[in-house]
């Protein structure tokens, strides 16, 4: 057999779910990273490169779930960014997608020599519990919450992770990110579960909203207050482990500022009203017998409780800082989100 090629000087970067809302960010990122001298990106659908102005990246149709092509994807990469992953899917969909796509991923960049693994995790993998302390770090358990399923997931794969690569050469950087906004992720804004259910609400819920005149979109507020991060910010983060800056660990990622759902409904122009808790589980599970949009259900039980988290070790280990605050972020999602309708 005649020699391999030799590798190009610099890194070569394999991302999963590049087209992504995080995607997007993270190869555009690394795009302008001197370092970076080669990105491949596999997706299930077809994307060309040169429409996104992507100059190093080079694109293979393939799925997480084929461990062929995720074999072939890593066999020459420094780095793998995993990003592929569902948030809205149903149970057993999502848990193949996150779960076992996850798992082929990480095998396969050990079994490939991959240096770092680069993973999008979640403030969902701690679970919303009453119980955690308030902020976050990185040193409190991963426990998930076991009925609410992307989260339980997220808890999941971040064990799996850590056992796939124990005992191997390759280390990784796990990111667990806020809610992700901007101009390029209106995932917080078509996925508001009133909005999307307001229609098709039974009466027993339509009757906590007595007396608020609906001329508008109403969000049922229980006072517990959000963080959201920017794509972008998000990307900047995961550049600075792709280039191995820092330590390898597990690192929360959030922008400057909270918001409450009362500020959300004010941006947007809609009503709010405050909601006990109590109201808020009766809504969640009315909703969640209907028998359509059951992840979005599970987000509005979610809000229960606080998941604030603190970013000082990004700060601090990565030099991580964001670029957008809350609101800024919240902003610009919410005009990308109204364009894109117009456009439409």
């Amino acid at each position: 057999m005649p020699p391999k090629p030799p590798k190009p000087a610099g890194l070569t970067v394999a991302v999963t779910g590049p087209t992504g809302e995080i995607g997007q960010a993270v190869v555009a990122a690394l795009e302008r990273a001197s370092e970076v001298t080669r990105i491949i990106g596999m997706a299930r659908r077809p994307f060309d490169p040169a429409e996104r102005g992507w100059k190093k990246v080079s694109y293979r149709r393939g799925d997480v779930l084929d461990r062929g092509a995720v074999a072939n994807l890593l066999a020459d990469a420094d780095v793998v960014v995993h990003l592929a992953f569902m948030i809205m899917g149903g149970a057993a969909e999502s848990r193949k997608v996150n779960l076992d796509g996850s798992r082929n991923v990480f095998r396969a960049a050990v079994a490939a020599g991959v240096k770092r693994v680069v993973y999008a995790s979640s403030v969902a993998a701690y679970g919303f519990h009453r119980d955690n302390p308030q902020p976050l770090t990185e040193d409190v358990p991963a426990l998930g919450t076991a009925n609410h399923y992307y989260s339980a997931q997220k808890a999941e794969v971040e064990e799996m992770l850590a056992g796939a690569l124990s005992g191997s050469a390759t280390t990784a950087y796990v990111f667990r990110p806020c809610i992700v906004a901007g101009r390029n992720a209106p995932l917080l804004i078509d996925s508001l579960p009133y909005t999307q259910v307001s229609e098709r609400l039974p009466g027993p819920v339509l009757s906590l909203l007595d007396g608020v005149p609906i001329l508008k979109p109403v969000l049922p507020d229980p006072g517990v207050p959000f963080q959201l991060v920017h794509h972008d910010d998000v990307a900047s983060a995961m550049r600075a482990a792709v280039l191995g800056r820092g330590a390898p660990g597990i690192y929360n990622l959030a922008g400057p500022g909270q918001l409450t759902v009362r500020q959300l409904a004010e941006e947007l122009g809609w009503y709010s009203i405050p909601v006990p808790e109590l109201a808020v589980d009766v809504v969640a599970e009315m909703i969640g017998r209907l028998g359509f949009l059951p992840a979005r259900a599970q987000w509005i039980a979610a809000f229960r409780e606080p998941v604030i988290m603190s970013t000082h070790k990004a700060r601090s280990e990565l030099r991580w800082r964001p670029r957008q605050d809350a609101m800024e972020t919240l902003r610009e999602t919410i005009t990308a989100s109204r364009m894109d309708s117009l456009i439409r």
